[in-house]
């Protein structure tokens, strides 16, 4: 018999239903009293009102002349008044109470020096001038916060000039986390095959310590169900809020849904949204505890979709802004009816519109999400979008990030990351945002104007020359600048010492052997096309050809790992895995740019980093490059 959730419940349903369970069982965060000079961005608990009037006294806005402003009545330039100090007036600074008999200032630049103790105006002055009349700013018993109310620099100088020394604020809300699974083992650089290293926990931790609360990670408790449920109890008696961070779903040794439910009450097990559909959403101890997918970007999406909403409630204010704004997708996305699903987008502003490129929709790519600039929703019952079409995305970096971003899409080489670091050091608030899509795929996304920028390798199988004749087949009718930029050396990757003997592309064929290759469209695999041509060797013969890969490092990634015994590179990544290298032939990577992008700073900034001795250096500690 299948396994199925105990729900499968649309994601906003799921939240009223729990918020409406929390505010019922009167969940709420304790309060204390904090000098409020420590006060900033702590949430008040209840309204403050000013104990004292500022300014408390009528006090001098100005240096000069304290007076009563009938004796200036009349003053003009024809027919002068003359003052007499300590009887008419007296010299002030600003800051200084007025005097009791006097309902003026008239600044000292206005002021006449006549000797004799006597000075001359020549304008009247009005009752209250340049006074700061009690109460000006703040009034006794005036309400100066409101409550569930964060509390910002300037509010505490209105607090402080109130009179208000302490103010009463939520406490932060501590988040529990606990990692389970016994897969799971703590950071490490060397785990062992089927570890898995936990980092989730870091990731929520910074999450939620961005909205003022503070977080504690459990340590990692195994696949048991009595353990799992001791420490949720536990975890509910210490923390305002526990997030169980564990395989929710079908797993053999699943035993979150039950822990919750007998530690507690289970509400929720089954959110229609995805990632992130097995999230438990529970009460133990009086205390929400959330049973968060192991996936990381599933998590991720709970973290950010769900639990944000309840410590927003718990909290009494929204953690932070969300801002979205309108792209058009560049490629065709494909969904699910029965989620609301969340895709990683890559934005960048290209002819002055902004485009959306998804990324790998995996749940366990992290990664994803680093590179990420927003997140596109796809409502349930929607089988995806069109390419084309404009749709609403929810950011994840500053509109300013996004417009100042060099859009570079197209073949995989770790050079990109090399312009995209310099340009970070040399051009502060310039960015590179760099998609891998192969070299026909850079090509295409110049000729929809969906990047500024595509690297390309692109051997011409008739003439033996790259790149400039695919421009002209494809671009033909656009005015494109091809920018030179290196040569370099591609060749096959294989585990230390060769143990397979590869020695030519002939070898792929051999019974034994595991080839790793790239994605159709990149330059890499239209160069292994033309070498099993010449060679008169038939693809389907290679174990492993249908086996693609996005970038050079993933494929000497796996051939590192023993996955694959082999795969066509670049030397760089080979040597970044101290792997053998079998040279194949020197190839030339260049950039492509319309004309009409050239005079842009950041496509200058690019050229100037190209002919940098900087980045000549880089790429020399790498290897396998030639200018």
């Amino acid at each position: 018999m299948g396994y199925s959730y105990l729900n499968n419940m649309e994601m906003e349903e799921a939240l009223e239903l729990y918020l409406n369970e929390i505010k019922a069982r009167g969940i709420h965060l304790d309060t204390e009293e904090v000098p409020v000079q420590e006060a900033v961005d702590r949430v008040t608990s209840r309204a403050v009102f000013a104990r004292i009037s500022s300014p408390h006294y009528n006090a001098c806005a100005m240096d000069g002349i304290a007076l009563f402003s009938k004796s200036t009545s009349g003053a003009t330039d024809t027919t002068p008044v003359f003052l007499k100090e300590n009887e008419d007036f007296v010299r002030v600074d600003t800051g200084d109470p007025l005097p009791d008999r006097f309902d003026a200032v008239v600044m000292i630049e206005d002021v006449i020096e006549v000797g004799d103790g006597r000075i001359k105006l020549i304008a009247a002055a009005s009752p209250w001038q340049h006074v700061r009349q009690i109460g000006e700013d703040i009034c006794a018993e005036e309400m100066l916060l409101p409550s569930n109310t964060r509390i910002e620099p300037a509010a505490v100088g209105a607090l402080l000039a109130g009179g208000v020394l302490k103010v009463e604020v939520k406490k932060r809300p501590v988040v529990g986390i606990i990692p389970t699974g016994d897969e799971i083992v703590s950071p490490t650089d060397s785990p062992g095959a089927g570890e898995i290293i936990e980092f989730n926990g870091s990731i929520f931790s910074g999450i939620v310590r961005r909205w003022g609360a503070v977080p504690r990670v459990y340590g990692i408790v195994p696949d048991e169900f009595e353990l799992i449920k001791n420490a949720v109890v536990e975890a509910s008696k210490e923390c305002d809020v526990v997030l169980l961070n564990a395989g929710s779903s079908a797993g053999r040794e699943d035993y979150s849904a039950r822990a919750i439910s007998e530690a507690g009450d289970m509400l929720v097990h089954g959110i229609s949204i995805k990632p992130g559909k097995p999230t438990i959403l529970g009460i133990v101890n009086n205390r929400p505890v959330i049973g968060v997918p192991g996936y990381p970007v599933s998590g991720i999406i709970v973290i950010e979709m769900m639990v944000k909403r309840i410590m927003e409630y718990l909290m009494g204010l929204s953690c932070e802004e969300e801002k979205t704004a309108s792209a058009v997708l560049v490629r065709k996305v494909v969904s699910s009816l029965k989620y609301k699903e969340y895709v990683r987008v890559k934005l960048g502003e290209v002819g002055g519109r902004l485009v959306a490129t998804p990324l790998d929709r995996g749940a366990g790519v992290v990664t994803s999400f680093v590179k990420a600039d927003g997140l596109m929703e796809i409502p349930l019952n929607s089988e995806g979008y069109e390419k084309g079409r404009e749709v609403r995305v929810k950011l994840l970096k500053s509109m300013d990030e996004i417009r100042n971003s060099l859009v570079i899409v197209g073949s995989h080489d770790p050079l990109v990351d090399v312009v995209g670091d310099i340009m970070r050091r040399n051009y502060p608030g310039e960015y590179v945002s760099s998609a891998h899509v192969g070299s026909m795929g850079g090509i295409m996304a110049v000729k929809r104007g969906e990047a500024h920028a595509a690297g390309i390798h692109l051997l011409d199988e008739e003439t033996g020359e790259y790149n400039t004749s695919y421009a002209r087949r494809y671009l033909g009718n656009e005015n494109i600048c091809l920018i030179k930029c290196v040569k370099r050396v591609q060749g096959f990757m294989t585990a230390p010492g060769n143990p397979k003997q590869i020695k030519s592309v002939s070898d792929l064929s051999r019974e034994g052997v595991r080839y790793v290759n790239r994605q159709k469209g990149s330059g890499t695999r239209i160069l292994l096309d033309y070498m099993l041509k010449g060679e008169g060797i038939d693809p389907e013969g290679i174990y492993g050809y249908e086996r693609e890969e996005f970038t050079h490092l993933s494929v000497a990634a796996l051939v590192a790992a023993g996955s694959a015994d082999v795969g066509l590179g670049i030397y760089s990544a080979a040597r970044a895995y101290g792997l053998d290298f079998i040279p194949v032939c020197e190839e030339q990577y260049d950039f492509i740019v319309p004309e009409k992008f050239m005079e842009l700073k950041m496509v200058r900034h690019l050229r100037e980093i190209l002919e940098s001795r900087e980045f000549k250096e880089r790429l020399d500690e790498m290897g396998g490059y030639r200018f």
